[in-house]
């Protein structure tokens, strides 16, 4: 693809710097660059390493297009990661040709939409609908009357079960699980025996959502477990029964969400957060990595950041710290 047709394609998040119109095939660091590739610079430094490196061009802000001079050809935007991921997605290779492998299931009453590919070993439920370019890999299964959007890509081993309903644009990486039963259980007080709870509520997940490899999202317990549009979940993530997660909120890897929890647009989830039942993170509030949230709280104040366990603000936590290392350091003195 020339960079006038790159840039073409991206729309007025970006504009040409230069005369020069090279041939780019692909994104890379700087490192690893080629005489085709694409590579972005954000300030003075990386850029001198870009204009060394043997890219065809340089996603650069404004006000380093002089500091350019000409050496290699520029997309000229105010966010260049961001521009660059773009990017990268419009010079992905052209995937392979849709149709069905001779190896996969497929029901006769399920549903298939132009261009849609199902790989090897791949089983489609019967009532199942699957969208119009959308891609299902090997060995993935999409249960009974489950819904799959256009443009979604199901890596392979997904499992989805039945009551689920995906939007346009998910991407499931390979080994998740969407839809199974929530861990809930009643408990007998006179056997001690435990009898699960009904799990029979629906799981949606909007469009534009991307889901990390192994992770598991729980089917609502009598009503629905919701996933709203543009939400991140990284690799290795539990999501319980009924739990609500707001748009645009991006979940880190090792994160449990316990069931009837929720999670408000925009908000940052890092790694290893642990969520009780019934709690809520509100809109845009940022929880550290490896923060514990007790059951029934509620954390408030978009931009605030919470961290430690229980999870607390953040200079609140670190005033804390501070008083126990003054506590240690003077019980040591008092010891000696």
């Amino acid at each position: 693809m020339k960079l006038t047709e790159l840039a073409r394609a991206l729309g007025e998040s970006c504009e040409l710097g230069g005369h020069a119109d090279p041939e780019v095939q692909g994104v890379s660091s700087a490192r690893l660059a080629t005489a085709e590739s694409l590579v972005f610079a954000e300030d003075e430094a990386s850029l001198a390493v870009a204009l060394d490196s043997m890219a065809a061009a340089v996603v650069v802000k404004p006000g380093l297009v002089d500091a350019a001079a000409g050496r290699k050809a520029l997309l000229v935007a105010h966010h260049p990661k961001l521009v660059f991921a773009r990017a990268a997605k419009q010079l992905l290779p052209v995937a392979k040709a849709a149709g069905v492998d001779e190896c996969a299931a497929v029901s006769e009453t399920a549903v298939l939409g132009e261009g849609v590919f199902i790989g090897p070993y791949a089983v489609i439920g019967p009532g199942a609908s699957i969208g119009t370019g959308t891609r299902i890999e090997a060995g993935a299964v999409i249960g009974e009357g489950v819904r799959v959007g256009a443009e979604c890509r199901i890596y392979p081993r997904v499992v989805v079960y039945p009551g689920t309903e995906l939007g346009d644009r998910v991407v499931v990486h390979a080994g998740a699980v969407l839809g199974g039963d929530g861990f809930g259980y009643v408990r007998d007080g006179a056997t001690g025996e435990y009898v699960q709870f009904p799990q029979q509520g629906r799981l949606v997940i909007e469009d534009d959502v991307e889901i990390g490899a192994n992770t598991t999202i729980d089917r609502g317990a009598l009503e629905e477990t919701r996933i709203e549009r543009g939400v991140k979940v990284d690799n290795l993530v539990h999501l319980g029964h009924n739990v609500s997660v707001g748009r645009n909120v991006v979940i880190a890897a090792l994160t449990g969400i316990s069931g009837s929890s929720s999670v408000g647009a925009g908000a940052v989830v890092g790694g290893q957060v642990g969520m009780g039942d019934h709690a809520s993170i509100g809109e845009g509030v940022i929880v550290g990595s490896g923060a514990g949230i007790l059951p029934h709280k509620h954390l408030r104040g978009a931009g605030t950041v919470f961290w430690g366990t229980p999870a607390k603000p953040l200079r609140a936590y670190l005033k804390e710290l501070a008083t126990l290392a003054r506590l240690t350091r003077r019980g040591g003195r008092d010891g000696e």
